[in-house]
């Protein structure tokens, strides 16, 4: 008789299976990600006595007239998720190791005092669960601790007692003992995502499920664990900065481009209502290559001090380093400045750096990156009261950017008293409502000889 199980190769990082052992993954380009695996080759097949009831339900009939959201009571948070945690909704919480997944999580336990709440922990037992919660100050008698790994007994549990909110921590830990891989791999994670959906769906219960990252920040596991679940939330800030970033990277119920400023605390995670003053904080007067931008997050407008820095370079080829912005944006951005400007950054170490820990993915900071870098090349300071916000072409033109009018308010909110914006947002403004004096510019020439 024929065996009825195989062994495939499975890459850890995207989830390729490959019928052979190799030391690359020939999909995604990973060193020693493959995996061997036991998967089954018998087929189940339906017994024939039993009937198939499948129906649909005209859409007209499906109600959403009743609340369908738990509003946390974290802002930040549900500024995120959209308004608030969707019922029957699987949220996939990401970040690095001590970032805050944990905390948020208990800290979401006791403002939802009201709810019945499953806290399932596979990384910690009980009792210190429990020791955290009393450090972070969060007594709610409706949260109930389960330390288990077994996802089949956990799910049994769900359907037993039916809570009215499930948290998984994390789900690299949980393994279905159907398996035969070890807990971690590519299979038990995706399966034990799609059992805690498949209940999570049925029984309308939102489910928050914490996932680990690998080495390079991708989110640990198959790709089409991020494609299973509503939202992906991603935990972004340096271990060694107290500022956290939370960003929904997919979101079915909300938008995709708004973030949720932390500041992680002896007491927990505190949100952070006025970032923009935050991450200003501290910033240097009269020092060259400094110079403040007006971005959009979502629908929340940040002004973020943007450092560059040139030096002469100790070896043949000049170094290139960006912290929180694009790095081949900012050597795009160089070869403009040599190509239309004429300043040479071919023999210069270039170095830039966004304040905060936050990350500029924005087109519109182009041009204080540009002003940063002409104030630190030229040693002239960029005056303190001066902010910028432009996309900048290869052609060396400044072109336009959505929703000038909030920007300048942002800017005008916190002080500042002129700022560099493209000359095509110009008619866009309410003159009545701007006190500040705004520079519109059509090119970077123009640009450069308004600052300097």
């Amino acid at each position: 008789m024929g065996s009825k199980t195989k062994s495939v190769y499975i890459c850890s990082e995207c989830g390729f299976e490959s019928p052979r052992w190799a030391g690359r993954c020939s999909s995604c380009g990973a060193w020693n990600t493959l995996h061997e695996e036991v998967i089954s080759t018998e087929k189940s097949m339906p017994a024939p006595s039993k009937a198939i009831n499948i129906q649909a339900r005209p859409i007209r009939e499906i109600s959403v007239t009743e609340e369908f959201r738990y509003v946390t009571g974290i802002s930040e948070l549900d500024r995120v998720l959209g308004g608030g945690i969707v019922k029957g909704s699987v949220v996939l919480l990401c970040g690095d190791p001590g970032i805050g997944k944990s905390t948020i999580l208990l800290q979401i336990c006791g403002r939802l005092s009201g709810c019945n709440i499953l806290y399932v922990s596979g990384e910690e037992s009980a009792r210190q669960l429990k020791l955290r919660a009393d450090r972070l100050g969060i007594d709610n008698r409706n949260l109930f601790v389960m330390a288990e790994t077994d996802a089949l007994g956990i799910a049994e549990y769900i359907r037993t007692c039916k809570p009215d909110l499930i948290m998984i921590d994390s789900i690299q830990t949980m393994n279905l003992t159907d398996l035969n891989s070890s807990p971690g791999s590519v299979t038990q994670v995706r399966e034990c995502t799609n059992l805690f959906l498949r209940i999570g769906k049925a029984l309308e219960i939102p489910v928050i499920i914490v996932g680990h990252v690998n080495k390079d920040g991708a989110i640990a596991g198959p790709k089409v664990m991020e494609h299973i679940v509503d939202a992906v939330l991603y935990f972004e800030g340096e271990r060694n900065n107290s500022y956290r970033i939370l960003r929904a990277i997919k979101n079915r119920f909300g938008s995709t481009n708004e973030i949720g400023v932390f500041e992680m605390t002896d007491a927990g995670l505190r949100e952070v209502v006025n970032p923009s003053l935050a991450l200003l904080s501290g910033r240097m007067k009269n020092v060259s290559g400094t110079c403040v931008a007006c971005v959009l997050e979502g629908s929340r407008t940040l002004l973020a001090e943007v450092q560059g820095l040139v030096t002469t370079t100790g070896f043949g080829t000049p170094r290139r380093m960006a912290t929180g912005f694009d790095y081949n944006r900012l050597n795009l951005l160089l070869a403009v400045l040599e190509k239309r400007m004429g300043f040479l950054f071919s023999n210069l170490d270039t170095y830039l750096n966004v304040v905060g820990g936050i990350r500029l993915d924005e087109p519109a900071a182009d041009l204080p990156v540009v002003l940063s870098l002409v104030s630190t090349l030229k040693d002239i300071p960029i005056p303190e009261d001066l902010a910028a916000f432009g996309e900048i072409g290869l052609s060396g033109e400044i072109r336009s950017a959505p929703r000038a009018q909030a920007r300048i308010n942002e800017a005008e909110r916190l002080g500042f008293k002129r700022c560099i914006i493209p000359y095509s947002c110009v008619k866009q403004l309410n003159l009545k409502n701007t006190s500040i004096n705004f520079i519109g510019v059509r090119n970077i020439q123009e640009a450069v000889r308004a600052v300097f």
